[in-house]
């Protein structure tokens, strides 16, 4: 500091004499330096350096002053008669013995009070004398003897020239020394309050001065002891140029320096700062009335109370310019200076302060610097600490003080944002913008916002971020009651009550507004930052938290990161659990809002506009963006893809389903939730369990919306893709669609087994997965493109009210079989022939039959389990509705041999032979109607069949006999008929052959021969088995049990025995069976006479099956006899005839 450049340093302490309200002149060293103002000699006046005695620098301008060229010691300012009225009027009579009271008084006084110009003069003048009278400069080397030699700068002045004095000053935050302090704070006061007292200053920013027009530097045409309006004129243009607004003028850097140094040395005292002073004195007693003067207090507590609304907008406005120059450097900042100086030095956060406004200087700099010291866990002391949180604060609450918002946020402020400045609202605002919510916004905008955000880390506070702690403070309260307050996880719970009841729209708002941005660069949330910056930097190579690179942007490492989450573990280096626990977070809670991706919204931004643009509801977005997967862009469909790929691992990313879903989760799922690592798990159970009474209509729809995005691709089913893998790739290769895998394996899987290889081509596992998705997709149409595609049509005319899932729109159509198109009819027929070959696959009789199929087949086969079920299915334990499903099934494998796997395999020999016609007629699609099985029942009638044809026929004729529904062909024939002549027992639904006893019973009423043809041959089926005739067998099953016990059922052969106990007389047999058999035998002569044979084969097996067959064999072979014998002697007469006849 040896030449006068060194001064303007301190240039601005221009008012710092109000900071010393506590100093007074009984203090000893104010004593001294008042005496010492006292004994001074002004010789000539005016306002030269020589001068000891301060009088009037110029005597023509001050008419009426007449000060003597010399005064006595003890010379006091409220002698000179220039300013006694204003003495007199403004200040308290105890102080007008003392100087430095009188000039304070002065000095500070209101506003809107005017002193005399001639007194103003006088106190400049007196003001400038003291600066370089050596008197002052020797106390301050008594006073300050202990610390001058510690202050190296200082000890090197040359004394006499006041420069040691301007250097004490610019260091005075390094005295400790009371006396010494107290003495440099009132000499600030002194020194500073006028910018034209500073040795340079005015050297340096005339040009500037007269440029912007903030003063004039001639005496008397502004206040002129108290140039604050000039400071904040230069102030206010240094800020116009940096935020380049229209018609900014360019400052000097002399001058800008000067500014800021200014600005910095009146940062402990806002009496220093002589415009805030004065705009803001009314404010301070308003609101920070008992706040210390000294250490920024004033300052901090004015910048709190910024936005209230009583607050003056003078003030406000002077508030907010100090602020704008804090923000383009800390120092201006006392406090935040002060409280971080050491972790400055100890981070290296201040590499070059020399230049003005250096990069290193600028408050986000320094706040981006000690946060990341913070983020990799280091020690910055709680104090700075503290002062970071006010100013990052500072930023979030007024834009304004961001120039790169400002400069670069200018249209989207006008267009959509103008008037919302006050607590923070404009920069909401602005990122309601930035998430596209209204309209587009600049790049330069967005990435000035995403800056902002990274300066102010409201991620790792949220009370940092004024509108949103004000929006959620309701629901902080209730929701997140137990997470300490200020704890970045209350973020983390508020996102996880997003879109439920305790969450209100206001909160719901603005935490979406926040989100957008923290989800674009990892590090902004800082749990996340701190359990996996080791996984980032060893797999994503990342720098330091403040640092970027463009090879990996802060948006592509978190990307980066869940890729190694959800990477098995023979493809390598995994996740540490903690960052997997912390990365699955973060992806539910971008699950909640599509916005919340950035890759997704990035690349799907055309696609959404597209096909999604009324999709407003949360979760909607990225669900309508599955349901057009195949019509999505490349990248678009690719993120869709990989996304869905994830969700299928762990359905816990879908935080809106799981909300959903919790009921049926922790009746039926907890255990699989719980885990920590979900394999597709948890959706499995929920498919499982999607029909159960906890399940409710949120949870079932989300459930089934993801196995509808699952048949897209079969990567989107987890376990089966984790299971298959290799298999899809050796025997599916290029199938991409999970029902067209499904099917090819299938496929595989069904013919190694029919071939009996020795191998299967399916591994184990894949075969065990495969079951399991075949009985998902059949649990709803829809799973089965192909098929739903089909009947699409036909559910609209014929389901059209039927719930989906539950496979009850399947079991519609197949209960409206014959009313189906064609196309829809063979998809259906070829889904039963599956379901019966595999009775597994058919999802309502598993459904129906569960507890039945445990209570009967446990041991059973899958195949199997219909056969099992059949055979329990008059079981006093069967339950009604699973005995009402198993008719059903086996109506529907009556009506075509195909699908009666059983019979089919023990006919195969006897269906071309006996039933070829019906085969030779019938289409490939087409369905039979029933005509093979009775083709097959009246060659069981012949006893034609071969044994095992013939026992699986006899079990159709036994089911059928109990009910009519069995037999296809009669219920297509006798509808009109049972419904005329048995009405009460078709009603009554009892499988006991009531309907068909109605029909023979009433034979002769049946007008219509192929009915009647059915009916006769029940009749004539019945004479081949008892047990086709449940009517008759019941009649006489003590009668069967008494007297035929010995003979084998089947052949008609406990029907003879019975007909021959009626015609024997020493038989008695019960009355009710006697009835019923006289009543067969009397349909059986009706029948033949209505149906005689049709050829001699025919002849023959009615008699062979006649109960009568003893007697016609009996009467046919005397017949035979008799005329064997009559041919006999007609032959010898004939003969001997013919002899006599030669002999003639």
């Amino acid at each position: 500091m040896a030449d006068c450049i060194r001064v303007p340093l301190l240039l601005l302490l221009m008012c710092i004499l109000s900071a010393v309200h506590h100093i007074r002149g009984d203090n000893s060293v104010v004593s001294r330096l008042n005496g010492n103002a006292d004994n001074l000699q002004n010789p000539a006046g005016g306002p030269g350096p020589v001068a000891v005695i301060p009088v009037a620098a110029d005597r023509s301008l001050a008419a009426g002053a007449s000060l003597p060229r010399r005064r006595s010691a003890g010379w006091k300012l409220s002698e000179e008669a220039v300013c006694r009225e204003d003495l007199t009027r403004l200040c308290p009579k105890h102080s007008w013995n003392n100087n430095l009271a009188v000039l304070e008084c002065l000095q500070d006084k209101k506003e809107e009070t005017e002193i005399a110009a001639e007194c103003n003069h006088l106190l400049w003048n007196y003001k400038l004398n003291l600066t370089t009278d050596p008197k002052f400069e020797s106390v301050a080397v008594e006073v300050c003897k202990t610390i001058i030699p510690e202050i190296k700068e200082c000890a090197a002045e040359e004394l006499g020239k006041g420069f040691l004095v301007s250097c004490l000053v610019d260091h005075r935050s390094n005295i400790s020394d009371y006396q010494c302090n107290q003495y440099i704070t009132k000499m600030t006061s002194i020194v500073f309050s006028d910018y034209r007292l500073i040795c340079g200053f005015m050297d340096k920013c005339r040009e500037d001065i007269n440029t912007l027009r903030c003063g004039s530097i001639s005496i008397g045409e502004k206040d002129i002891h108290s140039q604050g309006e000039v400071i904040a004129c230069l102030e206010k243009g240094l800020v116009r140029e940096v935020e380049e607004q229209a018609g900014a003028h360019t400052i000097k850097d002399d001058c800008k320096k000067a500014i800021m140094r200014v600005a910095e040395l009146s940062s402990d005292d806002f009496h220093l700062d002589r415009y805030l002073y004065f705009s803001c004195r009314e404010d301070r007693e308003r609101f920070c009335e008992n706040t210390l003067a000294g250490e920024g207090r004033v300052y901090k507590c004015l910048f709190n109370h910024k936005f209230e609304e009583t607050m003056t907008e003078r003030c406000r406005e002077a508030l907010t310019t100090r602020q704008k120059l804090i923000a383009q450097d800390y120092k201006v900042s006392y406090s935040l200076a002060k409280a971080c100086k050491s972790d400055l030095r100890k981070y290296r956060c201040s590499v070059d302060t020399n230049m003005p406004r250096a990069r290193e200087a600028r408050l986000s700099y320094l706040l981006l610097c000690l946060e990341s010291a913070v983020h990799r866990g280091r020690v910055v002391s709680g104090e700075c600490q503290g002062e970071m949180m006010d100013y990052r604060r500072m930023l979030m609450e007024d834009f304004s003080l961001s120039p790169e918002i400002v400069l670069q946020c200018r249209s989207e402020i006008e267009g959509h944002c103008s008037g919302l400045h006050r607590k923070g609202r404009t920069l909401h605002c602005l990122m309601r913008v930035g998430r596209g919510d209204m309209g587009a916004i600049d790049p330069n905008c967005q990435r000035a916002l995403q800056t902002l955000i990274q300066e102010a880390d409201p991620g790792a506070d949220y009370r940092i971020d004024r509108a949103l702690n004000e929006a959620c403070e309701s629901v902080i309260q209730t929701a997140c009651k137990h997470i300490r307050n200020g704890d970045p996880m209350i973020l983390s719970c508020l996102m996880e009550h997003l879109y439920t009841e305790k969450m209100v729209e206001d909160c719901e708002h603005r935490l979406l507004e926040l989100q957008y941005f923290i989800a674009r660069d990892w590090k902004l949330d800082p749990i996340l930052y701190k359990k996996c910056q080791g996984d980032a930097a060893r797999l994503c190579h990342t720098h330091g938290w403040n640092e970027t690179s463009e090879m990996m942007p802060p948006g592509a490492i978190f990307s980066c990161l869940y890729r190694h989450a959800y990477r098995s573990v023979e493809q390598g280096r995994r996740l540490s659990r903690d960052c997997k626990v912390e990365v699955q977070r973060i992806l539910h809670q971008r699950a909640l809002d599509v916005k919340l991706d950035p890759e997704l919204q990035k690349r799907c931004l055309t696609d959404l506009g597209k096909w999604c643009s009324e999709k407003t509801e949360a979760g909607q977005e990225l669900e309508c963006l599955q349901d057009h997967l195949e019509d999505l862009v490349s990248d678009c469909r690719d993120v869709v893809g990989n996304l869905t790929e994830l969700e299928s691992e762990d359905i816990q990313i879908e935080a809106l389903l799981m909300r959903a879903c919790e009921p049926v989760i922790q009746a039926h799922c907890h255990e699989v939730a719980d885990n920590q690592i979900d394999t597709g798990d948890l959706m499995e159970c929920l498919v499982q369990n999607k029909h159960q009474k906890e399940m409710n209509e949120k949870c079932a729809v989300g459930v089934t919306h993801f196995q509808l995005i699952q048949i897209k691709d079969f990567r989107f089913s987890y376990k089966f893709k984790t299971a298959c893998k290799e298999d899809v790739l050796k025997l599916c290769p290029n199938i991409k669609k999970k029902v067209d895998v499904v099917m090819c394996l299938s496929t595989t899987v069904r013919n190694d087994t029919l071939q009996e290889a020795k191998e299967q081509r399916v591994s184990v596992k894949c075969r065990k997965q495969l079951r399991v998705e075949e009985v998902e997709m059949s649990e709803d149409i829809r799973l089965e493109p192909e098929l739903y595609d089909s009947c699409k049509q036909d559910i609209t005319r014929l389901c059209q009210n039927v719930a989906y899932g539950n496979a009850q729109v399947i079991e519609c159509l197949k209960e409206n079989k014959r009313q189906l198109t064609s196309r829809c009819h063979q998809r259906i027929f070829k889904l039963q022939e599956v379901e019966m070959v595999d009775p597994e696959l058919d999802y309502q009789l598993m459904r129906v039959c569960k507890h039945m199929i445990r209570r009967f087949c446990t041991e059973s086969e899958g195949k199997n389990v219909l056969q099992c079920l059949k055979q329990n299915k008059n079981s006093e334990l069967m339950d009604p509705k699973c005995k009402q499903m198993i008719t059903k099934r086996q109506i529907t494998q009556n009506t075509d041999y195909r699908l009666n796997p059983v019979l089919r395999k023990a006919c195969k020999a006897d269906i071309p032979k006996f039933c070829q016609p019906i085969l030779n007629k019938a289409t490939a699609d087409s369905e039979l109607e029933g005509q093979v099985i009775s083709c097959l029942k009246l060659k069981y009638a012949d006893q034609r069949l071969s044994t095992d044809c013939e026992d699986q026929i006899r079990v159709i004729l036994q089911e059928s006999a109990l009910d009519y529904r069995l037999d296809l062909q009669l219920q297509i024939h006798c509808t009109q008929e049972i419904s005329s002549l048995c009405p009460e027992e078709a009603a009554a639904q009892e499988q006991t052959g009531q309907v068909e006893e109605c029909l023979k019973v009433n034979l002769l009423k049946i007008k219509q021969d192929p009915c009647k043809k059915e009916v006769l041959n029940m009749l004539k089926e019945s004479k081949a088995d008892i047990f086709v005739d449940p009517v008759l067998h019941t009649a006489c099953a003590l009668d069967i049990k008494h007297h035929c016990a010995a003979i084998p059922p089947g052949r008609g052969r406990q029907m003879s025995c019975l007909m021959e106990s009626l015609l024997d007389k020493r038989i008695r047999l019960q009355p009710e069976c006697k009835k019923r058999l006289q009543d067969r035998i009397d349909m059986w002569s009706y029948a033949a006479k209505v149906a005689p044979a049709e050829g001699f084969s025919d002849l023959a097996m009615q008699v062979m099956t006649s109960p009568s067959k003893n007697y016609i064999l009996t009467v046919t072979g005397a017949g035979v006899a008799l005329l064997f014998l009559m041919g006999l002697l007609c032959g010898r007469f004939t003969k001997r005839v013919t002899q006599e006849l030669k002999d003639r």
